[in-house]
């Protein structure tokens, strides 16, 4: 074994961790993590869910999309994952009419499978340590030239490692807060085929309500297929493809568990912090987190108005509304749990026993002397910061009329390139159609108006763009008014030529940094990103550039100050294993939540015509017949819906496969639970759970529900 991988299985054996707490690398689970496992009940090898000679577990799992997980369940490449992961995939493919988000979707044969344009998966191929490379150009460096020429060393590697001309991407991920580096391989197919997917009653019960609550009754499911040339390797959309033979796919188990059962989750957990500082969680609570929260709320009700009074904007709106949404309420619950639980005082706690340890040692003695000072020069502009990214910015008007920045650029250099003006322009052009197409002008017009006035209201005047607010001043009225500000945006929409073909294809004609200066929606856009980028990115750049540097060596420290205690690395988005249990819980006093929900709760919140708790007709009539197949539990004689346990898993996670002691699927993980959204920056080892739609649920929505029983026969069921 390579000296510098011998260091990181030290590393991952650092810190203390109970079983249901880590999201460990497959790769380096170590012998103490391993064995944990098989105490609590797994019956696999560590080469059965890792090998890169042989076909394991991790060659089932893949990136799907942008940044969820999708497991591979049968020999013919076919994908489970959330519904929310293939909601932008259902929302493109269909009409009004053809509405598969409303109605749903199933290919009942191969040649009605639709191409998901645009989408695309990964497969991991392998995973390397290159610690020792990083170790020998960064030592003894810190700050900015460390940072730029560590980012000069991902580059370098990523591109060594990469085959274009085999799909074949490289990445490297530090880990452990920059004192560790691996580089994963991936191998990206493009040509990605919806297969199925339940009506949105189904795949999104419960809405906006349920979200991040237990119990839920979801059927958070979609269907895809890879498909790959005759030799198996990655080819864009042809008629002439053919399904994927995959090296491993998972059996999907229908025979049930109970609680107390093992689970094991795979997957792509994008980021956690957890061992963010008190500065840091500070600055979460009071700042950053309330701060995007109110904005969101905003954006949310503007396009919501619209949505639920017409289905062609719904359609329209679902996909970008579904991903505010969800976050809008994490962040929400983040803050009430971290202030609940006191997380601000344990970090306090756990820095003062650091800083006893550290007196005396030159590396370490003075981190928590320039922490503060780092928080102290930035939190001034903290607000500042999130209100242009969330608020000015959350208008799609205003972002589209910021990407045109570059287009002003280009054309106010000396000397000035008709070239590259006019590859600008094209893609501008290009970007229009696409932006007009998404656009919801009603909505917009709110959104633009609200959030240009709270940033008059919340935001310090002095780091207004200067001159900006006293022009709509002049313009519109008083700045105190809210009139004001939906006057100032009703001339912004009508005057733009963002909206007008005959404006806009007169400024592509003759291209003019004067006339797009003066449009409105760009002067709006570009006063506020040129103010930031000019006063207050360095600013960030400075507090970003000392804060990974002491967050470096912080955890340098903690890991000298505990050595043989195990250890467990934040999340990068990288393939990772938690391991727990299924497992009831009890929130609060004299309440249990059972650790599964069936479809008797889903017939209680059932309520005809609403717009989160409807449900199919169809549905509806199969549960009066109680006619469950297979796939009824005969535990509690009813269909099982969801079900918890005590996996650690976060955002990236959604799709992954939930796996039990033998290696079958028995459900997809798909949110966590309220009492618990802290675990992005802590995790609490009593109250957090993955919730997760049971397998047996998923396939009777597909065979019951859609009739599509050709992708059960697909599948490897394992019964007993």
């Amino acid at each position: 074994m390579k000296k510098s991988l011998t260091t990181l299985l030290v590393f991952i054996t650092l810190f203390t961790a109970r079983a249901d707490e880590g999201m460990w690398l497959p790769l380096l689970l170590g012998k103490q993590v391993y064995a944990d496992m098989v105490k609590h009940g797994l019956k696999l090898t560590s080469e059965q869910l890792y090998s890169v000679n042989k076909s394991s577990i991790k060659d089932a799992i893949v990136i799907f999309g942008g940044g969820c997980t999708g497991e591979i369940v049968s020999n013919e490449g076919l994908i489970f994952t959330n519904h929310h992961c293939g909601y932008a995939a259902i929302t493109d493919a269909s009409t009004i009419e053809h509405n598969y988000l409303k109605d749903g979707f199933w290919a009942y044969d191969k040649s009605q499978e639709i191409p998901a344009k645009g989408l695309s998966v990964q497969f991991l191929l392998r995973i390397e340590d290159v610690t020792a490379k990083f170790d020998s150009v960064l030592n003894g460096l810190s700050g900015t030239e460390r940072s730029q020429k560590q980012a000069a060393l991902i580059a370098g590697i990523n591109a060594q490692y990469s085959d274009p001309s085999k799909n074949i991407e490289a990445r490297v991920s530090p880990l452990f807060k920059n004192n560790q580096f691996l580089v994963f391989i991936y191998q990206r197919y493009t040509d990605i085929r919806l297969v199925g997917a339940p009506p949105e009653s189904v795949g999104k019960f419960g809405g906006d309500t349920d979200n991040w609550e237990w119990p839920r009754h979801t059927g958070d499911f979609s269907v895809f297929r890879i498909y790959a040339s005759k030799d198996g390797s990655p080819s864009d959309y042809t008629a002439g493809n053919i399904p994927l033979k995959p090296k491993y796919f998972l059996p999907v188990s229908i025979k049930g568990f109970k609680d107390g059962d093992f689970a094991m989750i795979f997957g792509y957990p994008g980021s956690t912090n957890r061992y963010e500082t008190s500065y840091g969680i500070r600055l979460a609570t009071d700042i950053n987190n309330p701060s995007l929260v109110g904005l969101r709320d905003i954006r949310l009700k503007a396009m919501f108005t619209q949505m639920k009074n017409d289905p062609a904007v719904k359609l329209q709106l679902a996909s970008s509304y579904a991903g505010i949404a969800n976050y809008w309420k994490f962040y929400d619950g983040e803050t009430k749990q971290l202030l609940k639980y006191h997380i601000y005082e344990q970090k306090q706690q756990d820095e003062q026993k650091f800083m006893q340890w550290a007196k005396g040692s030159p590396e370490f003695e003075n981190i928590f002397s320039e922490w503060p000072k780092a928080y102290d020069a930035w939190r001034p502009y903290a607000k500042q910061r999130v209100y242009l990214f969330e608020g000015i910015l959350g208008s799609p008007l205003a972002k589209f009329a910021g990407t045109l920045m570059k287009l002003e650029n280009d054309m106010l250099k000396q000397g000035a390139d008709a070239a590259v003006v006019k590859k600008d322009i094209e893609a501008a052009t290009e970007a229009r159609k696409k932006f007009l197409a998404d656009e919801n002008r009603v909505s917009d017009q709110q959104i633009l108006a609200a959030t240009c006035e709270m940033f008059y209201n919340d935001i310090d005047k002095n780091q207004h763009p200067i001159g900006f607010y006293e022009g709509i001043k002049s313009s519109s009225g008083d700045l105190k008014d809210p009139a004001t500000y939906k006057k100032w945006s009703t001339a912004v929409f009508s005057n733009t030529m963002i909206f007008s073909d005959a404006k806009w294809e007169a400024f592509a004609r003759s291209p003019d940094a004067v006339a797009l200066q003066n449009d409105p929606a760009f002067a709006y856009s570009s006063a506020f990103i040129k103010s930031y980028l000019n006063k207050y990115e360095p600013l960030y750049q400075q507090f970003v550039s000392k804060n990974d540097e002491l967050g470096r060596l912080y955890l340098k420290g903690i890991m000298q100050m505990y050595p043989g205690k195990k250890m467990y690395p934040d999340a990068t988005f990288t393939m990772r294993t938690s391991y727990g249990n299924v497992k009831s819980y009890s929130p609060r006093d004299a309440v249990k939540y059972e650790y599964l929900s069936t479809m008797k709760g889903v017939m209680e919140k059932y309520i005809p015509g609403d717009y989160e708790f409807d449900l199919p007709e169809k549905l509806v009539e199969l549960v009066k017949k109680r006619d469950f197949g297979q796939y009824i539990d005969k535990r509690v004689n009813d269909l099982v819906v969801c079900f918890i346990t005590n996996n650690d898993i976060t955002g990236g996670n959604s799709g992954s496969p939930v796996i039990d002691g033998n290696g079958n699927l028995i459900g997809l993980a798909f949110d966590g639970n309220y009492e618990a959204l802290s675990h992005k920056l802590a995790f609490d080892k009593d109250l957090n759970r993955t919730i997760c739609v049971d397998v047996r649920y998923v396939l009777w929505c597909i065979d019951k529900l859609g009739g599509a029983a050709n992708i059960i026969k697909e599948l490897k069921l394992v019964k007993q």
